[in-house]
């Protein structure tokens, strides 16, 4: 039996082109999310929120996996909502003040009790620091804008500002926060041919 790869499946919202923002309908997902602070180069919480994350995700996939071979599926790649409390200070000179929440979609058949299965199967391998701030919850459908950033993440801020002066000429107006969703393995691949999605909610 082939794994399911929801990249597939939901194909639109996991491709585009780096100059050409696209509308998309988001349909109602669940994640596993972790909240954090801090500059992402820098602070501790946020390599072990991905520790956490991943360890979570991988270990519930084989869980689930072992019950029911037909419900095997792909890990879906870490994505992260970015914002800061006072959104002026929303730049690259003030990391230390950036607050995000790191998180990757789970298959709709996972359930609450699946994941607290894999958290206690990760408990007893692993000491994590912060597997205490994993949260399991549903994002609502809504509708986005999202183009495709390409190259190293510290040059996102031009890709950006093409997809906010975008959303302006066509009429809409954003709100939410901005989320990244990073395609490429940073360890194993050229910066400047990093692939991230960044999306932005829109009305």
């Amino acid at each position: 039996m082939a794994k399911t790869d929801y990249k597939k499946v939901y194909k639109e919202l996991y491709t585009g082109k780096k100059d050409k923002p696209v509308v998309v309908e988001v349909p109602e997902f669940q994640y596993l999310m972790v909240d954090g602070k801090g500059d992402p180069e820098k602070s501790p919480e946020f390599e072990q929120a991905i520790e956490v994350l991943y360890g979570v995700s991988y270990t519930m996939k084989f869980l689930v996996k072992g019950k029911n071979p037909d419900n095997d599926y792909v890990v879906m790649p870490m994505e992260t909502l970015w914002w800061c409390e006072n959104m002026e200070n929303f730049d690259r000179d003030n990391k230390d003040e950036w607050l995000w929440t790191m998180m990757i979609s789970q298959p709709s058949f996972i359930t609450k009790a699946d994941v607290d299965e894999a958290v206690e199967a990760v408990k007893k391998k692993k000491e994590l620091a912060s597997l205490h701030k994993l949260k399991f919850e549903k994002r609502p459908a809504h509708k986005a804008v999202q183009v495709m950033h390409i190259g190293p993440y510290e040059k996102e801020e031009e890709t950006i500002e093409f997809l906010h002066k975008f959303i302006e000429s066509e009429g809409y107006e954003m709100y939410g926060k901005q989320l990244d969703i990073y395609l490429s393995d940073p360890r194993r691949i050229d910066p400047e041919k990093l692939k991230t999605i960044i999306r932005q909610s829109i009305k």
